[in-house]
């Protein structure tokens, strides 16, 4: 959903943009929905104690883990399932600069997050 409304605000500018523009723009969506959504698995993951208490329970474990798998998932297709495409489509210059970029961004994003938090504490 997120993606998809970034991806109109943005669809006019990116008719104008070479390949290789378009597929850096992409990967940065693709960044930026892994960083949107580890921040969204990380605020659940904080509010465990309000969600499920104090109390031991094996739902608190299995939510955790359920959470965790669901989170791989997300997170690979935002990676992956891209470059995987392309790849299949026979794109593989593509493919390897779309996977490349989308790691680039994502190495970016985490020094910044990692730099905002060291700054703040």
């Amino acid at each position: 959903m997120f993606r998809s409304l970034l991806l109109r605000a943005i669809k006019p500018k990116l008719k104008d943009m070479n390949t290789t523009s378009k597929l850096l723009a992409h990967s940065w969506l693709h960044a930026l929905g892994v960083l949107l959504y580890t921040a969204f698995a990380a605020i659940v993951i904080s509010s465990g104690n309000a969600l499920f208490g104090n109390k031991p329970s094996i739902w608190g474990g299995v939510a955790f883990l359920m959470l965790f798998v669901l989170s791989a998932a997300i997170v690979g297709l935002l990676i992956f399932a891209k470059p995987v495409t392309l790849f299949i489509n026979g794109e593989k210059k593509e493919a390897v600069t779309f996977l490349i970029a989308t790691l680039a961004w994502l190495a970016i994003l985490t020094t910044l997050v990692i730099t905002s938090r060291l700054l703040t504490s």
